[in-house]
């Protein structure tokens, strides 16, 4: 009968190591696309595991693909996430308006209003032709 056989304390093995980076820069890049905020932490995270699990696989002799994957995609989320964290952040008082003029849009054409007036004033802040470049998206 063997005993399996365990990492020390505090440390994982490292295919354990490679399967978490990658697991959570795919986390990351989905949460970018719902919280870009709360993408923007987890893709740090996803990085950091990445780059800690480079020299655990490594020094135990396994491919890095998995820590190079999640160092690549983790490196994509932390971008959009960062890009979209800071245009909600500069578009912070237009999103504020559009959400106080749907709270009082009873109907479809009222709330078709709204947005046109959010897209209209972020059009007014914004570089020319850049919200035909993200596709003109209902916030």
């Amino acid at each position: 009968m063997s005993t399996p056989v365990q990492a020390p304390a505090g440390q994982q093995p490292a295919d354990s190591a490679g399967r978490r980076a990658i697991w959570l820069a795919i986390a990351a890049l989905a949460m970018t696309f719902m919280l870009p905020l709360a993408g923007l932490v987890m893709a740090v995270f996803a990085l950091m595991a990445g780059i800690r699990a480079l020299p655990q696989l490594k020094s135990a002799g396994k491919p890095p693909g998995m820590a190079v994957g999640g160092i690549a995609v983790s490196s994509v989320a932390l971008t959009l996430s960062a890009l979209a964290t800071a245009m909600q952040l500069y578009l912070m008082d237009e999103y504020s308006a559009y959400q106080n003029c749907m709270k009082g849009a009873g109907t479809v054409s009222s709330q078709g209003e709204c947005f046109t007036q959010f897209r209209d004033a972020a059009q007014k802040k914004l570089p020319p032709d850049v919200l035909e470049l993200l596709g003109a998206v209902q916030p």
